[in-house]
Order: structure tokens, then sequence, then C-alpha cells
């Protein structure tokens, strides 16, 4: 075994991860929290290799003075898992997270009870920020519902506006106002010209109607919006030191995270339950949409993770349905 697994474990299993193609959000909580480990090791004059079970479980009762339980019993699960692999690379001798786990009362929430943000709350919020490509980010998550991932993904290509320029692509023909969020992008796979680092999760490609609102969001960035560094043309690009390169994920998340933090809706080690970030605004889209069409099935296909009979019903019928639905039922936000 290199050395490197016992001398710097973290670092180690971290580049584990990347060769495992473990996505860069994935690795970066990770490594969140097992930097936080290894400093409160050391505050100790411990190490990850050769820390036990009481300074394990130690650690996990500092956390619970700063997080909420489903926080906690997350950050335990990353040591518990880095543990599990270095002992079964070979690098350590045994897990002493393993019975603090199983001994925990805190378990992680796969459906929790999220924060019940209004939409007049909402609509106070969007109107609170003014940057051009913030406010069209913002907008577009909340009025389509699009992973955060997809939503970097978009090129421009893949967004018709009447009588704005740019011939879109193919499928948006006949469709109005809409943008086209396809199925099968991959991390690492190259579309319309250029690697993505991102991946879109929806079972079948899905044109999402643009109202007016975001029309006119989507047109001020436009024209404010530099000059695109890739020949795939993307949406939405960096305004500050990385100019004209298509924006990650994290850039996004952190844009969200900003102005949540200012509302106060965003702590750190908040959780779910308390934090609004990207994918809140997929939960709100879902649960406000739904409420006011009582129409489950559109409100998947818009989502994009339906099945292929149900999906095939709406994209046959789209312009009689979907937009109509749509239209007649999406919430004002500005």
């Amino acid at each position: 075994m290199a050395d490197s697994a016992t001398d710097a474990p973290v670092a180690y299993f971290l580049e584990d991860l990347a060769y495992h193609g473990r996505a860069e959000r994935t690795r970066t909580a990770y490594e969140r929290v097992l930097r936080r480990f290894e400093a409160f090791l050391a505050d100790r004059g411990a190490a990850p290799a050769g820390a036990g079970r009481r300074e394990c479980l130690a650690f996990v009762h500092d956390l619970r003075g700063d997080h909420a339980p489903s926080t906690v019993a997350t950050y335990a699960t990353y040591v518990h898992r880095f543990y599990e692999y270095m002992v079964q690379a070979g690098a350590f001798d045994g897990n002493p997270m393993a019975l603090v786990m199983a001994e925990m009362d805190e378990s992680v929430d796969t459906d929790p009870a999220r924060r019940d943000v209004s939409v007049p709350a909402m609509r106070a919020f969007v109107g609170g920020i003014t940057h051009p490509l913030e406010r069209a980010l913002v907008l577009t998550l909340l009025k389509t519902g699009m992973r955060v991932g997809e939503l970097v993904n978009l090129d421009r290509r893949d967004l018709a506006l009447s009588g704005v320029g740019e011939r879109p692509r193919a499928e948006l023909d006949g469709r109005g106002d809409s943008l086209f969020v396809a199925s099968d992008v991959a991390r690492g796979g190259v579309v319309n010209g250029e690697e993505r680092a991102a991946a879109n999760k929806r079972e079948r490609a899905t044109v999402v109607p643009v109202d007016g609102e975001l029309r006119r969001a989507l047109i001020r960035w436009l024209t404010a919006r530099p000059d695109p560094c890739s020949p795939a043309d993307p949406l939405f690009v960096d305004t500050g030191d990385r100019w004209g390169e298509r924006l990650t994920t994290g850039q996004v998340r952190s844009v969200v995270r900003r102005h949540a933090e200012a509302r106060g809706w965003y702590r750190e080690g908040g959780g779910a339950s308390e934090n609004v970030t990207p994918h809140y605004f997929r939960h709100f889209f879902t649960t406000h949409l739904r409420d006011r069409t009582g129409d489950r099935g559109i409100v998947k296909y818009l989502r994009g993770d339906v099945a292929s009979d149900v999906i095939d019903t709406y994209t046959h019928n789209w312009g009689d349905r979907v937009r109509e639905v749509y239209e007649a039922n999406i919430y004002s936000l500005i």
C-alpha cells in the first residue's frame, strides 16, 4: 500500500473518489466533512489512521451542537464510508465509526418536511435579485422545476423565443417560447461539441413552456450575456473571473445560497428541511403547480421523471394540453 494511504488518508480517499468518477459535488461534500473530522482529531493529538471509537463518538457529539439530526447522520455516514473504504483498500485495520453508527439515534431523512415558502414570499425573494444573470438563473429554476445540472447544460439552441434571433433546435419548432431539456447528457460526455461536467437526469427529453416573466428575464440576460467561450454556445455563462465560460453547478448553488442566506433561508448545517437551495426550487415548482393544476401527469412530464407511456401522452398533445395548463396555472414571481 502506498505511503499516501496511511500518511495522508483523506487526500488518498478523495483522489480515489475522483478515479471512481464520483461527481465534483460529492467529492466536495466528502472533503468538507473529512477535513473537519481530521481537524477535530488533530486538536486531540490524533489522526484518522489511529483514531478509535471514542474519538469518533466525540466527533458525532460535537456535530450535534451545530447541525440538525439528519445532517449529523449524513456527516457520520461520510466518515463511516471513508473508514470502510480504507479498510477494504488495506490501509486501515478497522472501522471505528461502525459501532458509533449502529448506536446513533439520528438518521438520514430521505424525505424531509421542507420549509414552507408561499408564492408571495418567493416573489419578494426574486424581487431582491437584480443582477440579470442571477435573476434569470433563479427564475428558470423556479418556473421550470429543472435540476441545477440541467440548467447549466442548456445551450442557446435549447431556448426558443419568438422574435429574438437564433434558430433553436428542431425539437422546438412550432412550440412557441419554450426550453428543451435533453435526457442524453452524461457527465464527461461531449454534447454539441463540448465536454459536460454535469449530467441531466430525466427519463425523456422535455419541452417546457416559457411564460412572459421568464421570457423577459431571459431577454434581459441575453442582452447582457458575454460572448461564450465554447462553440456549444452555452445559455448561462460566467460574468466574473471565468468570463464567458459555462457556469458550473457549484456557481449556481453559490448564487442561490447567497440570496437565501440574506433572506434567512439558509443556515450552515441546516439541512434540507430548513435550507432553500436549487433543489428546493424544484420542490417548490412541484408542490405549487400540482396544487394549482390538480394534474399530476403534466407536472411529472415537466419534471421529466415519468414513465415512457405517460410522457408520450403529453409529448403528442403538447400544444393543446401542456402549454395551456401551464400558462393558466404557473405562479407569478415578478
